[in-house]
């Protein structure tokens, strides 16, 4: 009987997803594929998945590019990719001592056929991903301070960003994690 479910949840750890095919590299209870995403090609047919979900889990893995491109095999066309990293100046970069990189704003513009970065650099990647829409998360006052009353803010606004992202590209901190939605073209 062939496999109908078309959803991949990558470095589910203890994130089990129901409809999403769990992978992560131990066992875990609900996990359905143990597998070190760090091996490539990771054990799945090109063009099998319609959504890629990837929580936290990018910034643990060696190579960034080749991480992008096996998302690229494996989803179809027009799938959506949801991730959510680390920003490049956090301290939640860097906390985790499994952590290999923080991102910027613009890192995931080097796969987007529409951006002047990938336009420059094509041949970083042949992996094409449209940027459907990216949002900045801050926690203030975090990790320092923890106040029940105040809770993660994604910031959406399109101006709001571009003021948020200048003032957390000046200062530490002021931005915990980036999370995106991406097309695969």
């Amino acid at each position: 009987m062939e496999n109908k479910i078309d959803k991949l949840n990558l470095g589910s750890g203890n994130e089990i997803k129901d409809g999403f095919i769990n992978v992560d590299f131990k066992q875990n209870k609900g996990v359905d594929i143990v597998h070190d995403l760090n091996k490539h090609p990771w054990p799945f047919e090109n063009d099998t998945f319609k959504e890629v979900f990837a929580e936290n889990v990018i910034e643990h893995l060696d190579n960034f590019i080749h991480v992008m491109e096996e998302i690229y095999r494996v989803t179809k066309p027009n799938a959506s990719i949801k991730i959510s990293v680390p920003y490049w100046n956090s301290s939640f970069a860097y906390i985790d001592p499994t952590h290999k990189r923080g991102f910027h704003e613009h890192t995931f513009s080097f796969f987007d056929p529409e951006s002047s970065y990938c336009k420059q650099r094509p041949y970083y990647s042949k992996a094409r991903f449209k940027i459907k829409s990216f949002s900045f998360i801050i926690v203030p006052f975090a990790p320092y301070i923890s106040l029940p009353f105040v809770k993660q803010i994604e910031i959406k606004n399109k101006i709001l960003k571009k003021i948020i992202g200048l003032i957390g590209n000046i200062f530490s901190n002021i931005i915990l994690e980036l999370r995106l939605e991406l097309e695969r073209v």
